[in-house]
């Protein structure tokens, strides 16, 4: 294995606050790297960040992470939580790696990650040469909203929070996610991704069905996406991390 280095980064916003960003490299950096954009109420840090850390540091990669803001180190709270946010988080990463000489990426995005990872690849064609995405939520703005009967979405018009509890979080969320729910159909991007894309998804996940990547595989136009479901896996697939890690890292192999 490739000797390792690594740094940490608070990484200043364009309006305001930081992201907390960690990188690590073999001693000789290549001009891409892998990167994994976390889901809702999770880190940077968790169990299939570090599986595709040591992935990548296997083949002497790149790796970045970073937090979203409103989750872990990075500044804001999850009521500021917006779908154009997650992208502008992504994008301030993006911008800081390029001064550093890593102008492309293959982002590893896990539930809202991944929805923020297919967006972020559908607007960056020429800076992502392939992407996978863990249980994408990729409608998970109008999921949301379905989910709620007219009375509870009304008081979240009214009080601007509507709490969401799981097995792994309980926070708030504010109503601006709703505010931007027709700028992100999941039709479009269907439509118009571009690049090489493998989905993993657990056929016993309760919080997005594996039928919504059925759905977009159906609609999708760009020929190279491929799907994998496991049978028994659930929303996080942690039982999977390592033959996740290690099936993203193969992907990326043949399109970097």
């Amino acid at each position: 294995m490739n000797a390792r280095r690594s740094d940490s980064v608070r990484l200043p916003l364009p309006a305001a606050g930081a992201l907390q960003v960690y990188v690590s490299y073999a001693d000789e950096r290549s001009d891409w790297a892998v990167i994994y954009v976390h889901g809702f109420g999770s880190t940077r840090g968790g169990v299939k960040a570090e599986a595709l850390e040591a992935a990548c540091a296997r083949r002497g990669w790149t790796f970045v992470s970073f937090d979203f803001r409103g989750h872990g180190q990075s500044t804001g709270t999850m009521v500021e939580l917006r779908g154009s946010g997650l992208l502008e988080d992504l994008e301030t990463v993006r911008t800081y790696l390029a001064s550093r000489g890593v102008p492309r990426l293959c982002p590893v995005g896990s539930s809202m990650g991944g929805w923020a990872t297919a967006w972020f690849t559908l607007r960056h064609p020429g800076r992502v040469p392939a992407c996978v995405v863990l249980a994408p939520a990729f409608d998970f703005l109008h999921r949301r909203v379905a989910t709620l009967t007219e009375e509870e979405h009304a008081q979240w018009k009214r009080t601007g929070r509507l709490r969401v509890r799981s097995d792994w979080v309980d926070t708030e969320i504010g109503y601006g996610m709703v505010e931007e729910i027709d700028l992100f159909p999941m039709e479009k991007l269907a439509a118009e991704l571009s690049r090489p894309m493998l989905i993993l998804h657990g056929m016993l996940d309760t919080v997005v069905p594996y039928q919504v990547s059925l759905t977009f595989m159906e609609q999708a136009v760009c020929p190279h996406i491929e799907l994998r479901l496991f049978k028994d896996g659930d929303h996080r697939l942690l039982a999977y991390k390592d033959e996740l890690a290690e099936s993203a890292c193969n992907f990326f192999s043949r399109y970097r």
